[in-house]
C-alpha cells in the first residue's frame, strides 16, 4: 500500500499572511498525512512475534497415562460378568486394602475401569496440580456422579510423574427405559479439574545452557532464515545461525551474562514476517477448501457444466370393465425419461497470474458449489496452471 501525495512547491510552507486558524489547519494535514504514511508502512506486511511461530527444543510438554476404577456409579458401572477384568481390578485394589473377596461373589455395577490421561507442562514443580482426561473403556454407561480412585500416572519410561484422585465431571448424559432411550454428549468420558499432583518432577536445567535450539512450527526456509536475522540484528553479534527449515541455533552473546532465560525471554518478543508455501488445502469429506494467499494460477480456460439423466416411473393400474368375467386387473408401466444440461454454462478465461481474490470470484462466477470447485482446482493442478501445492485431507 503506498500513498502518493501531489502538492504545489508554495505549499510546502505556509504563507507568511496566514492567520494562526490556517497555520493550524496547515500543520494538521501535514500531520494527517505522515500518520496515513506510517499506517501504510506498518501495515504493509503482517508480522508475527517469534514466540508464536517457534519454540525451544526442551521446553516442551509430556505425556502422562494410567489405568484406574471410577467408583460410585449410579448402576451404570461396567458388567463385571462380560468385563472380567473390572472384577479383577477391583478384587486387586480391595486385597491392597487388606480384604479378600477371591471367594466371595461379587457383581456390583457401579465401578467402571478407565483410563486416565494427562499432560504435564514444563517445569512442573512437586506439588502441584494438573487436569486429568478420564475415559471408560469398559461396557460402562455412564461416569456420572463416580469417583476416581487413586491412580498412578506413567510417562513413557514407565516411570510414576504424578498420581490422580477425584470425582468425575462428565458434560453429557444418558438415560433409558423399556422401550426408549435418549444420550447427549458422550456420559462415559469426562475430566477431573486439576485431579492429578505431581510427584516427580523432569529434570531440565535451562539455566546451565550455552545454547539453545529454536524449532519452528512450521519449517521453511525463507523464516527460519528471517530469524536468525532478527536475532543478529537485536543482539548486534552473530550468534544465531540456521541449521534446517525448522531449526534456528541460538548462542549466549556477551552482556547476558551467562543466563539462557535473558536471551530467550528477549528473543521471543522480537517480531518477523513469516513466509509460506503456496497450498490449497481440499477436505473431500465435508467440502471445505482453504486456499492460501500466495497461490496463483497460470492462463488457463475453465468450464463446467452438468449433464442429469432423470427417470422417473409412474406405473398405471388397468382395470376390466364392470360386471366382466374374463377380464383381470393389471398393471401398466409408464416410464418417463428427462435429459437436463447446463446450457447457460460459458468457457471462462482465467488470466495469468490472478490473485486468491481473483480466483475466488472467477470460480463463483461460474456459479459452481464447493463439491465442483474441488473437482476444477485438481483439474487446474492436472494441467499445471496451478503453482501451489494441493493437500487433500
Amino acid at each position: 500500500m503506498r500513498f502518493t501525495f501531489a502538492t504545489e512547491q508554495t505549499s510546502l510552507r505556509a504563507p507568511a499572511s496566514a492567520g494562526r486558524i490556517d497555520r493550524l489547519w496547515f500543520v494538521g494535514i501535514h500531520m494527517l498525512m505522515a500518520a496515513l504514511l506510517f499506517l501504510a508502512s506498518s501495515q504493509a506486511h503482517a508480522t508475527s512475534r517469534i514466540k508464536d511461530l517457534a519454540g525451544f527444543e526442551g521446553v516442551r510438554e509430556n505425556i502422562l497415562v494410567g489405568y484406574g476404577l471410577v467408583v460410585g456409579l449410579k448402576g451404570t458401572g461396567d458388567d463385571l460378568k462380560k468385563i472380567s477384568a473390572t472384577k479383577e481390578s477391583l478384587a486387586g485394589m480391595l486385597e491392597r486394602l487388606g480384604i479378600n473377596t477371591r471367594d466371595s461373589k461379587m457383581e456390583p455395577d457401579n465401578v467402571a475401569a478407565v483410563i486416565v490421561t494427562a499432560t504435564i507442562p514444563p517445569f512442573s514443580r512437586q506439588g502441584s496440580r494438573i487436569d486429568v482426561q478420564v475415559s471408560s473403556i469398559g461396557n460402562a454407561l455412564s461416569l456420572q456422579g463416580g469417583t476416581l480412585a487413586v491412580t498412578p500416572l506413567m510417562g513413557a519410561d514407565g516411570e510414576v510423574y504424578a498420581v490422580s484422585q477425584g470425582s468425575v465431571q462428565v458434560g453429557g448424559f444418558a438415560a433409558q427405559g423399556a422401550a426408549a432411550s435418549i444420550s447427549r454428549g458422550v456420559p462415559t468420558s469426562g475430566r477431573i479439574p486439576s485431579g492429578a499432583i505431581v510427584e516427580r518432577e523432569i529434570d531440565f536445567s535451562l539455566a546451565a545452557m550455552r545454547q539453545a535450539k529454536l524449532s519452528l512450527r512450521n519449517p521453511d526456509l525463507t523464516t527460519a532464515r528471517r530469524v536468525a536475522q532478527a536475532i543478529n540484528a537485536f543482539m548486534g553479534t552473530t550468534s544465531a545461525a540456521t541449521i534446517d527449515p525448522g531449526t534456528v541455533m541460538v548462542a549466549i552473546p556477551d552482556g547476558y551474562e551467562g543466563s539462557m532465560v535473558d536471551v530467550m525471554t528477549d528473543v521471543e518478543q522480537l517480531k518477523i514476517e513469516p513466509d509460506q508455501t503456496a497450498r490449497v488445502v481440499i477436505d473431500e469429506n465435508t467440502g471445505v477448501i482453504v486456499i492460501g494467499q500466495d497461490v496463483r494460477i497460470s492462463t488457463v480456460a475453465v468450464a463446467q457444466g452438468n449433464l442429469t439423466i432423470k427417470v422417473s416411473e409412474t406405473p398405471q393400474v388397468s382395470q376390466p370393465s364392470p360386471f366382466s368375467e374374463t377380464g383381470t386387473t393389471t398393471v401398466v408401466p409408464r416410464t418417463e425419461i428427462t435429459v437436463e444440461e447446463d446450457k447457460d454454462r460459458r468457457l471462462a478465461l482465467v488470466d495469468d497470474g490472478v490473485s486468491l481474490q481473483e480466483l475466488v470470484n472467477g470460480l463463483n462466477s461460474l456459479g459452481v458449489g464447493p463439491r465442483d470447485m474441488i473437482s476444477i482446482l485438481q483439474a487446474i493442478k492436472a494441467a499445471g496452471a496451478l503453482q501451489a501445492e494441493i493437500e487433500v485431507m
